[in-house]
This record gives structure tokens, C-alpha cells and sequence, in this order.
């Protein structure tokens, strides 16, 4: 394990994956401590409809890469073992390659930059494309909150996308009431798993219990978000700040995926803020 830390935030990252196992602030968790509480999406995140997609003209396949799901899933970087490059008391920076494999047709270097600065961690992500053709690459970043049953959300998007077999996305339309996380409001009490686009890259999450809030800031590219609750007696849910939508692969538009040429680059950094509330 490797750890950053200052006088109020102490977190642990994993070079297997490259995630971040453990992040407290004052002592207090603010990521849900789970073996890997928040992990990069590399080449793309979430799934991809039949393990297959066609690009200019060209038939591109997966395998399935964990045991619970027959879909590929979150990409390779989360499952990958990172070589760290740079590092200080408070920033560390990871480096991933992905090379040949009959798993997946992508090639790329990743680069994943974590920081801490006072009361603010910063996930920074970069993405080469080093294969011999043009694919559709996204960014993200999979992060577990902790869920008490005060815990009010915040993030305002246009388009609600409603879930279909396989945990994929159906189709698009207006953002449910339940939903609305245009102000502040407890998650509701069923099962969630659905991308919502069109979003502002600005997001609270407010925790009553804990006296405790984070403001999530993430840059222009991440325009969408996933938001995965199992159910209310859970104590985590997850709010990923995604550059596309899941199965963006097998959309006419790309569902907000970059089309990267061999050599091309894309970038992005999403920040958590944590600062004390009073009751």
C-alpha cells in the first residue's frame, strides 16, 4: 500500500488496480472502506452490449473479465497492476499499460495522477491510444460513498437513462422525480443502477450523522454520471463521473465516447472536497 497525508486527509492506494483502498478525513472515512473505494475507468467504464461493437467498418471483441457478470466490465486499469513513477507526501503518479491480449482490442498507457491538497483529494486520469487504429476511449472514475440513512445527494442532469438487461442503458428521457437531484434529497428506497448525461460537473454529498460533506467538482469531459444503490439497508452507494455512457460503443453518436487515433491523448481530473458541517 502507499499513502498520502496531511494534517487532515490520510489516504491509501493500491498499486493493484490503482485504487484508492482508503480515504479519511480527520480521521473519519469519506470513501466507503472497501478493498478498492474508488477505481479509474481505463480504456472506458461500465459495459459494453454483447461483449462486441463495430468501428469504421471493423468488428472489435471482449471476453468477460470478472466471474459475476458475462459482460467485459469497467475496462482493464481496475484489475491491472500499476508502476508508480512519481511520488511525494502528497501526490503519487501510476502508470498502466495495456498490451496485446485476447480479451480486449485495446492498447493504451494510462496515466493516473492522486493528490491531496488540505481538504481536497484529486484523481486526475490520461489516456494514450498505442494501438494501430482509431477506437472510442472514455474516462471515469468509480468511487464508494458511504450511505447513512440522512445522506442527501446533489447533482444536477438533463437525461435520465432507464436500465435494461444486462445493466445496460435503455433509453433516454426525463430524469424521474425520485431522481431529481437538482436539490439536495435523500436517495429513495429501491434498487438504482442508471447514467444520467447532461450533467455540470459539480455534485454535495452532505452527511448529517457524520457532521460531514464533500463537494465533487470534475472538468468539462465528464458530463455524465452513473449512480449504483442496491438498496436502502446498504451502507454505500456509488456516484461515478463518466465522459460517456455505458455501451457508448454501440451508439450512432458514441453516447459521449472520444474517438482516439493511434498516438492521440485524452485527459480529465475530478476533485473531492471535505469540510465539516455543524448539526
Amino acid at each position: 500500500m502507499l499513502r498520502l497525508c496531511n494534517e487532515v486527509l490520510d489516504v491509501e492506494i493500491s498499486l493493484n488496480g490503482g485504487g484508492v483502498t482508503r480515504a479519511n478525513y480527520r480521521g473519519k472515512p469519506f470513501l466507503y472502506p472497501t478493498p478498492v473505494a474508488c477505481f479509474p475507468f481505463v480504456p472506458f467504464g461500465n459495459r459494453v452490449a454483447e461483449n462486441q461493437f463495430y468501428f469504421q467498418e471493423r468488428r472489435y471483441g471482449f471476453t468477460a473479465n470478472t466471474a459475476t457478470d458475462t459482460l467485459y466490465l469497467h475496462g482493464d486499469g481496475w484489475q491491472g497492476a500499476w508502476v508508480p513513477v512519481r511520488q511525494t507526501e502528497t501526490s503519487i503518479v501510476l502508470t498502466y499499460e495495456q498490451g496485446s491480449s485476447p480479451q480486449t482490442p485495446y492498447r493504451y498507457l494510462a496515466e493516473q495522477t492522486i493528490s491531496i491538497d488540505r481538504n481536497i483529494l484529486s484523481l486526475s486520469l490520461k489516456i494514450e491510444n498505442k494501438g494501430e487504429f482509431a477506437l472510442p476511449f472514455g474516462l471515469g472514475f468509480h468511487p464508494f460513498f458511504p450511505r447513512t440513512p440522512k445522506t442527501l445527494l446533489r447533482a444536477f442532469a438533463q437525461t435520465f437513462w432507464s436500465e435494461t438487461t444486462g445493466h445496460l442503458p435503455d433509453k433516454p428521457g426525463a430524469v424521474p422525480a425520485d431522481l431529481d437531484f437538482d436539490i439536495l434529497k435523500t436517495l429513495p428506497d429501491r434498487w438504482i443502477n442508471n447514467a444520467f448525461a447532461e450533467w455540470d460537473g459539480i455534485a454535495r454529498i452532505i452527511w448529517p450523522e457524520l457532521q460531514m460533506r464533500a463537494e465533487l467538482a470534475a472538468d468539462r469531459i465528464f458530463s455524465h454520471y452513473m449512480i449504483y444503490a442496491p438498496q436502502r439497508e446498504a451502507d454505500f452507494f456509488c456516484f461515478e463521473p463518466m465522459t460517456h455512457l455505458p455501451n457508448g460503443h454501440n451508439m450512432s453518436d458514441l453516447g459521449g465516447m472520444t474517438v482516439l487515433q493511434p498516438g492521440q491523448q485524452m485527459a480529465g481530473s475530478f476533485q473531492i472536497q471535505i469540510e465539516e458541517t455543524r448539526r
